[in-house]
């Protein structure tokens, strides 16, 4: 096994490290993307070129998402988004600019959530890593991430990242 692929086989867990705002549990979250080619001309639309990775929920049969978790004491925020997706989904890359935050209701309970999500660019993807044997992981376009993602606020989230993106020059792409 390569070194790279080495990584702690452990999700974090527990509620002591949490970071709390006005009582709303924080959570960071990131979409991981990738360009399927990089030279973009001008006949290119960029959600041809783009893909989103998206991975099953925890509970069985709710669902798809992007890789999301608790942001806690010890940690900046975008190394809590990293960690997450290293954890959730195993790909690590480069964690841009904040997309936004949202407030929203919990799905599991009646606990409100301060989320906050970053742009992945995605520049590994591991064979092996924490949450491997409870979570798939797929690359789609991003119809269908829309299509398949359980989140309103996840779904605002990758409209941004795709405005962001169009908004790039295409020499940055």
């Amino acid at each position: 096994m390569e070194l790279k692929n080495m990584v702690s086989m452990v999700a974090r867990s527990g509620r002591q490290l949490q970071r709390y705002n006005k009582g709303q549990r924080q959570v960071v979250g990131c979409i991981p993307y990738r360009l399927k080619c990089t030279n973009m001309g001008s006949d290119k639309n960029l959600e041809d070129a783009l893909e989103v990775l998206v991975i099953s929920a925890q509970r069985k049969g709710k669902g798809m998402l992007f890789p999301k978790g608790g942001w806690e004491s010890d940690e900046s925020i975008k190394e809590a988004a990293q960690r997450e997706s290293l954890e959730e989904a195993g790909v690590c890359g480069t964690v841009e600019g904040q997309l936004g935050k949202w407030s929203f209701k919990s799905k599991g309970n009646d606990g409100y959530y301060e989320g906050h999500m970053f742009p992945l660019l995605v520049k590994e993807q591991l064979d092996f890593w924490p949450e491997k044997d409870i979570r798939q992981r797929v690359w789609v376009s991003v119809p269908k991430a829309k299509e398949v993602c359980q989140y309103s606020w996840m779904k605002e989230a990758l409209d941004l990242l795709v405005t962001r993106l169009e908004s790039t020059p295409s020499s940055n792409l």
